[in-house]
């Protein structure tokens, strides 16, 4: 049974643990975009999504507390300036993972792991699909068969 065991270890002591997942958040603000194996993409996304969402509000107070997860200036310093004005409105979801098969080595199953509003394709196909018809059903039809019963009554 794995009652209370919430955190993935991902096989390494706590150290070690913390070190690699302020490197690789680190890595995802700087380049929008990282790959890695699922395990430790799920794991990055619990451990960088309360920074980013502190990251909303610019205070010296969050920022000192960002500082203390990412250990990492130019890191903080992209994530209130760039990300932080662009994720503004979204309530959550600022990452997404993208399983992208099994790496050659050791068949380790990989995913690529980025910021959601700094993926310009999928941005551009978001747009592409906002128009949605009003109905279900094709008013056209009705529109149709209304002079035709109208011209069979005037004759």
């Amino acid at each position: 049974m794995r009652h209370n065991k919430a955190i993935n270890h991902l096989g390494r002591k706590s150290g070690h643990r913390k070190a690699m997942l302020a490197n690789m958040a680190t890595s995802l603000i700087l380049h929008k975009r990282i790959q890695t194996t699922v395990a430790k993409a799920k794991a990055l996304q619990v451990y960088v999504e309360p920074l980013i969402t502190k990251s909303k509000e610019d205070t010296t107070h969050s920022r000192r507390i960002v500082f203390s997860y990412l250990k990492n200036k130019e890191a903080v310093t992209e994530l209130f300036r760039t990300v932080a004005p662009k994720i503004s409105e979204r309530p959550g979801g600022y990452t997404r993972v993208l399983k992208t098969g099994f790496r050659q080595g050791d068949a380790a199953d990989m995913a690529l792991i980025e910021l959601v509003d700094f993926n310009e394709a999928a941005l551009a196909a978001g747009k592409k699909e906002t128009k949605k018809p009003a109905t279900r059903r094709s008013r056209a039809k009705k529109a149709e068969a209304a002079p035709a019963v109208e011209e069979a009554k005037a004759e």
